[in-house]
């Protein structure tokens, strides 16, 4: 039995492996034929490895933005995956037509909302295309959760969800320290290599995501599954190859300098290790935070001050190596408030407000206000609100906080139909807080919760994934704990 596991766990690997070759070698060919070539084999692959696609999915959307600059032929690889999946899962239930449109709470929440901010957005005149884009935005990633919640698993496909996000976060944590050492001129697409970034954010590292707060969110999946890792293997097997991982993963996660990540992985692991009491995770996490300090992130900042007195030529330096004080002391510098309230995160909020004053009961609708499709075919009432930013270029913004989005968009009803939905998942979550998933899950919801005032977390597709994904597995299993379960009679 055990040999059949073991050959079974290296024929997902070398399937993934295969995956992954393909992926790279389509990088060096033409577009139209990586196009071609891409579509046929993983269309061929998620029909013969729908679990494996999956995993595979995890790799393809943290390094996407790096993928397309490269080569956009690219770019259909991740939307065929979740579609054909999704067909399969179709499929598989052809027989079975009531579990294909059995939902729970927050999903039936999660479709009024959707549905309630696109009528709004038809009636306030956003485009079409417009609406549609933000309607793909929300459901695009909750599809996953829609199959795999349909899925038998076993925990073997968890430790492999596990270690397939481990690995990815070890290639684009060395990556990052390669950007970093050689200030941003290695391994870098040239439209990356020149970008011109403010003094604040070249000190930053933004890696294969090509943003420096997806690196971190990243990051943050990657010590989750270190850490549920070392649960699996507690008999010192991969004892110090998860400790170093550890201490590389917190060192690139604080030459992000993501303050936003840093709060929610914070509120993650406060929530966690309070409801588990496992007071081990705590030693265990400050210890390979100490050691990241020491070991990574002074060297690798005293290094590149290093390579900056040699005179190394390149078209944009960090303004010195960055710190962490500074990195906080921004947040409350008089000119870094100065410019959140005139064309920031302040100045968003505040015309947010005023956009839910003059449409307090239905909001604006979808594709009005800092949204995924605003960000793409800009709104209809910014001219009338006077809204511009320089900081995306013209028009073209996020919100940069979920909620403010949602007040001006769906206004007092999409409110409550929002709150509905992620309450919804909490009180799911909570009937299961005597397990360690049910917390687990518990604990992602407030860090998710948290995120939302600075991030638009819902649209955030490298996000949503691992959020859906985790969460389908979650009800997976525990409708197979419920048909495990003895029955009276």
């Amino acid at each position: 039995m055990n040999i059949w596991k073991q050959r079974l766990e290296k024929q997902t690997i070398s399937t993934i492996l295969i995956a992954v070759a393909v992926m790279l070698i389509a990088l060096l060919l033409p577009s139209k034929i990586a196009l071609l070539g891409t579509t046929l084999f993983f269309v061929l692959f998620t029909i013969v490895k729908p679990q494996q696609s999956i995993l595979f999915l995890v790799i393809y959307v943290n390094i996407r933005p790096f993928l397309l600059e490269v080569n956009s032929g690219m770019k259909l690889i991740g939307d065929l995956i979740i579609f054909v999946v999704f067909a399969w899962t179709l499929f598989h239930y052809r027989h079975n037509l009531r579990s294909l449109f059995t939902f729970k709470w927050f999903e039936w929440s999660y479709f009024a909302f959707i549905l309630f901010g696109s009528i709004v957005g038809f009636l306030n005149d956003v485009t079409p295309t417009s609406i549609i884009f933000q309607v793909r935005t929300f459901l695009i990633m909750y599809l996953l959760y829609y199959i795999i919640s349909r899925m038998t698993l076993t925990n073997k496909w968890l430790q492999q969800l596990a270690w397939a996000t481990v690995w990815l976060n070890v290639v684009m944590s060395l990556h990052g320290l390669v950007e970093k050492l050689s200030l941003r001129q290695w391994l870098l697409p040239e439209e990356w290599k020149y970008k011109v970034l403010s003094a604040t954010n070249a000190v930053r590292i933004y890696g294969l995501t090509g943003n420096p707060n997806s690196l971190a969110l990243s990051l943050f999946f990657g010590i989750i599954g270190i850490i549920y890792l070392q649960h699996v293997y507690q008999q010192n097997k991969y004892k110090w190859t998860f400790r170093v991982l550890l201490v590389l993963f917190f060192g690139i996660l604080v030459l992000t300098y993501s303050r936003g990540t840093w709060i929610s992985a914070v509120v993650f692991g406060i929530v966690f290790i309070l409801m588990t009491r496992k007071w081990y995770l705590l030693k265990r996490l400050v210890i390979a935070g100490v050691a990241s300090i020491i070991l990574i992130y002074y060297p690798v900042n005293l290094a590149v001050q290093y390579i900056q007195t040699l005179g190394v030529e390149v078209e944009q330096k960090p303004d010195g190596a960055g710190s962490i004080g500074g990195r906080f002391g921004e947040t409350f510098d008089e000119k870094n408030l100065a410019l959140m309230t005139e064309s920031g995160r302040f100045f968003y909020i505040s015309k947010g407000f005023e956009i839910f004053g003059d449409h307090p009961i239905t909001g604006t609708g979808f594709g009005s206000f800092g949204g995924s499709a605003t960000l793409s075919y800009g709104s209809p009432i910014y001219d009338h609100y006077g809204i511009s930013s320089d900081i995306y270029g013209g028009k073209y913004f996020y919100s940069d906080n979920q909620y403010i989005q949602v007040i001006a968009e769906t206004g007092v009803i999409g409110v409550l139909i929002f709150a509905l939905f992620l309450l919804s998942m909490l009180r799911l979550f909570w009937q299961s807080r005597h397990t360690n998933f049910g917390v687990f899950m518990i604990a992602l919801w407030f860090s998710t919760g948290v995120s939302g005032m600075y991030y638009n977390i819902w649209e955030l597709k490298m996000y949503t994934l691992f959020y859906f994904i985790l969460l389908g597995a979650f009800v997976a299993f525990s409708k197979q704990q419920d048909t495990s379960k003895p029955t009276n009679g």
